[in-house]
């Protein structure tokens, strides 16, 4: 008995969990085609494909529904798997991070989320804030640590790691993101990622390579 009924509410929540993700989805056309302006809870409902009354269940406002929006994003970027594995020499994983980073960062459909969120962020900083520190910051600070282990095994000899990191990440993205992020351009193609990533590297490496004496 005790064991059907915990089958029955794991039916139930994974019922519920597809229909969070079925309404998430539908906000997130809505919003990347109207705005977060433009976009009201009807539209969101029929984008869905789910009643009024169903929504709210699920979401209060707008505002709730984006924040969600922004939460699983920042949950998708956490997963990014960057291989910092010190046994790996310096070049490779230059290389495999800031190809892994622009393959993130220009994925196709990724770059509503942040649109949106950079579109919003004024009216609410909080979101903004949240964003920037659990997927940007995050990431410049994981990368500002292998590189400061870098430096104290000798490999390298950077005064600001944190700089350093910021400085790498920008260089990558370099002709590839503001492109795709204004829509000027579509996800950048493997070659382009690998030709502007290697140039990255060589100049972060000659600026930061402790010279064999």
């Amino acid at each position: 008995m005790v064991a059907q009924h915990q089958t029955a509410l794991s039916v139930v929540g994974d019922e519920d969990s597809a229909k969070r993700r079925q309404i998430l989805d539908g906000a997130r056309a809505v919003f990347m085609n109207l705005g977060f302006d433009g976009a009201s809870m009807g539209e969101i409902a029929r984008a869905a494909g789910v009643s009024k009354g169903t929504l709210y269940v699920y979401f209060a406002d707008k505002n709730g529904l984006f924040e969600a929006i922004v939460e699983q994003e920042v949950l998708e970027q956490g997963k990014a798997a960057f291989n910092f594995d010190l046994a790996r020499d310096v070049e490779t994983t230059l290389k495999d991070f800031g190809t892994a980073y622009i393959q993130l960062l220009c994925r196709p459909g990724g770059g509503s989320s942040t649109r949106t969120v950079m579109a919003i962020a004024e009216r609410m900083p909080e979101v903004g804030q949240r964003f920037y520190n659990n997927v940007i910051a995050l990431t410049i600070n994981r990368f500002a640590t292998y590189l400061d282990a870098r430096v104290t095994a000798g490999d390298l000899a950077i005064d600001d790691c944190q700089l350093a990191a910021s400085q790498f990440m920008m260089c990558c993205q370099a002709s590839l993101f503001m492109p795709f992020i204004f829509q000027a351009a579509p996800a950048p193609s493997p070659a382009e990622i690998a030709g502007v990533v290697d140039s990255a590297m060589n100049m972060f490496l000659a600026a930061y390579r402790i010279k064999p004496t």
